[in-house]
């Protein structure tokens, strides 16, 4: 592939995560840089090196990030020529610092984030329910929002309800085989488990749905170039893209503007890569319920609409599967952690193209699609990576 378009010139050449845990006895602040250093351990670089950053950042001119007496580069003790705060994760935070690199804005990006002490004591972490007019005020919370998009789904096509289920079962036992995730050990799962959980948002029982958890991950981002003299083995962004159709969890979502939403997005890229989903070897999409990774394959057209859960049935999504998918235990059974949960997605995919994946790592992988968010959320996004 050509190096004429900018992505092609920049690769991510480091991950990190840390300890992952239904509530972490830290702070966003601390458990954040703890991520953003590991990184760069992993990068075999070092503060001094980094010249962008892309965080939570309480200044200048940045979301508010407790307790807000520093920023970031006041922490690492330098200036920095490039800096985001608008969606500073996952895939738009990726492409992002990817295109900075690539302008000559900066050389070297982190781009980092995560949640901790922000449980207290509740049931319900505080980035479900955002204080959004119609959603924290009437108690609304996120699973309720992709519910409202799942139910009509579910009229529309009654998809098997047991298949649906295997689904969740899957990649909760992806999980419980993980020594990383929140949920190692527990299981393994079936489907008639996933269905025999409580109900919380109808159609989706507590095992449909997401974790709401502690910890923080980091990538770090630089010139190809550069990359091929630094430890760890490059990955190369060959393709991404975004939609963004209305603010989240503001107005509730209608599932005919939303169900296919990301096919865009994906569209672009997988033209700018010079792929097409067949030829990704493993999906680690944005599972934050069971409907939504259905959503995702019929987005991408690898099936019919209404056809999905019968679809990744038959064509299996454990490792030795057709769509090996969500291969740490995802969201729903690895970790959620709010601003720093979709980051997770892609330090998986990159430990996947290094082939460092452990007993989930699947054969010869060479092309990883990374999403994020989706239906409810009103705004989905995509990335092609592969080995540079």
């Amino acid at each position: 592939m050509s190096d004429s378009h900018p992505l092609h010139r920049v690769a991510i050449v480091g991950v990190a995560a840390t300890e992952m845990a239904r509530q972490l006895d830290t702070t966003s602040a601390e458990i954040s840089l703890r991520a953003a250093l590991a990184a760069l351990d992993d990068a075999g670089l070092t503060v001094a090196d980094v010249d962008g950053v892309a965080a939570r950042w309480p200044g200048p001119g940045g979301t508010v990030f407790q307790p807000g007496s520093a920023d970031w580069a006041e922490v690492f003790g330098q200036r920095l020529r490039w800096v985001c705060d608008t969606y500073p994760q996952g895939v738009p935070g990726a492409l992002d610092a990817a295109a900075a690199v690539a302008a000559g804005l900066c050389e070297t990006a982190l781009v980092f984030g995560g949640q901790a002490g922000v449980m207290g004591g509740t049931a319900v972490a505080d980035y479900t329910r955002p204080d959004n007019e119609f959603i924290a005020c009437w108690g609304s919370l996120t699973a309720a929002q992709f519910a409202l998009v799942a139910q009509v789904y579910r009229h529309r096509y009654a998809p098997d309800p047991e298949r649906v289920a295997a689904i969740a079962a899957a990649i909760r036992n992806a999980g419980s085989a993980n020594p990383a995730a929140v949920m190692t050990g527990r299981g393994p799962y079936t489907a008639a488990d996933v269905m025999a959980s409580p109900m919380v948002a109808e159609p989706f029982r507590l095992l449909d749905l997401c974790l709401a958890t502690e910890g923080a991950a980091a990538m770090v981002i630089t010139a190809a170039e550069r990359a091929r003299d630094l430890p760890q083995p490059p990955v190369a962004i060959l393709g991404g893209g975004a939609e963004w159709h209305r603010q989240q969890y503001v107005n509730p979502p209608r599932y005919d503007e939303v169900w296919g939403l990301g096919a865009d997005a994906a569209r672009r890229a997988f033209e700018l890569a010079e792929l097409s989903p067949q030829d990704v070897d493993v999906f680690e999409l944005y599972d934050i319920n069971t409907y939504e990774v259905i959503r995702q394959f019929e987005m991408l057209g690898l099936c019919p609409e209404g056809e999905g859960a019968d679809y990744l049935w038959e064509a299996g999504i454990g490792i030795d599967g057709r769509h090996p998918l969500n291969t740490d235990g995802g969201l729903l059974s690895y970790s959620h952690i709010g601003w720093g949960g979709p980051t997770l997605k892609i330090v998986e995919a990159v430990h996947q193209l290094r082939g460092t994946a452990g007993p989930a790592q699947v054969p010869n992988a060479e092309v990883v699609l990374v999403t994020g968010a989706g239906s409810g959320a009103q705004y989905h996004n995509v990335m092609v990576l592969g080995r540079a």
